[in-house]
């Protein structure tokens, strides 16, 4: 028989943990500074040797940069981050999807809350099998890939590990084609005016990402591509560009501000802009894309813009996030 003080260990759950890239506790010149530290000292994000990385990012980077960010996230903090908020209600409507022994949760990969606290909290709750679930529809080593590597030091510190599943990039899965495109429409429906383009814009990468062998850019050329297919576009209607450039190398290329200002320059007078490569808008949509971008198209000649949301808790967004968790846990879960 086992001592009356032996530990009971929960077991018979299974674990879905939505992570997405995470945002700072406040939109304060301290806790952005916070939360760059951690974000631009990650290996995978930032591939420069930490000898010659840190000094920059410590002596300068985080002096500077904090102040301009804290303000952009200023603009579109309401009542929170909006993509810490979004992806807790993306959480939150999963919570029934599966059944009763199946536990939705939510982790940031930077921030809080944090994917070592949320593991603790599923396997303390008797998860025994775990699927995480990166909210990156294309597979890039600085976004999937690190918060598996994060997951995998964290379980690696357990004793007794669950069993863990990882969802696969979903760029190209037809339930995610299906929900952008039936978004898509739905948002043109409901604009004033008719976009004679809509620009794609993915988040940028430093182009040697993909020199090195990141599946990235060919993930987001083959959503860009299908979902022209699916609504039946021809390339220069939906053209592709990349957003959020940082630091001096070359990236990859179109940038999108600069694509947008020479649209304007060249007699385009309306556009709207979908952000297929980002589950939940955040303040690279809502601020850089919304505001910034916005600006520098009607600066340039512009006359009517539009950022479009991303799939959010749209019911075209969540349909789909059940169905490629569902898929996921087959085995694990009853059909049906």
């Amino acid at each position: 028989m086992l001592p009356p003080d032996h530990p009971v260990v929960a077991t018979g759950k299974v674990g879905v943990l939505l992570v997405n890239l995470g945002s700072p506790d406040a939109p304060t010149v301290p806790a952005v500074k916070r939360y760059l530290a951690q974000f631009l000292s990650d290996r995978r994000v930032v591939e420069i040797p930490p000898l010659l990385w840190q000094p920059l990012l410590r002596g300068v980077i985080l002096n500077t940069r904090p102040k301009t960010t804290a303000a952009n996230y200023a603009k579109v903090w309401d009542g929170g981050s909006p993509l810490k908020l979004i992806t807790q209600a993306q959480a939150e409507g999963l919570c029934d999807a599966f059944g009763s022994h199946v536990i939705v949760d939510h982790a940031m990969r930077y921030g809080n809350p944090s994917i070592p606290a949320r593991l603790e909290a599923l396997k303390s709750a008797g998860c025994d099998r775990i699927l995480l679930a990166p909210l990156y529809p294309q597979y890039s080593a600085a976004t999937t890939g690190t918060a598996a590597v994060e997951v995998f030091d964290t379980l690696a510190k357990m004793r007794w590990m669950p069993a863990l599943r990882t969802l696969p990039p979903y760029h190209d899965h037809p339930a995610h084609i299906a929900a952008l495109a039936a978004s898509l429409r739905q948002q043109l429906a409901m604009l004033p005016f008719e976009p004679q383009i809509v620009l794609l814009s993915f988040h940028g990468m430093p182009k040697r990402t993909l020199e090195l062998g990141d599946p990235y850019h060919c993930q987001c050329m083959k959503t860009a591509r299908l979902l022209r297919e699916a609504m039946g576009w021809p390339a220069e209607r939906m053209p592709v560009a990349f957003q959020s450039l940082f630091g001096r190398a070359e990236w990859l290329q179109p940038y999108t501000e600069p694509t947008l200002v020479a649209m304007a320059e060249r007699g385009v007078k309306r556009v709207a802009v979908l952000m297929p490569g980002f589950s939940a808008d955040c303040i690279e949509t809502l601020e850089e894309i919304a505001i910034e971008a916005r600006d520098s198209f009607l600066a340039a000649g512009g006359e009517n813009f539009a950022a479009l949301p991303c799939l959010n808790t749209s019911e075209a967004g969540m349909e789909m996030l059940r169905s490629i968790i569902a898929q996921e846990l087959a085995g694990w879960i009853s059909p049906g």
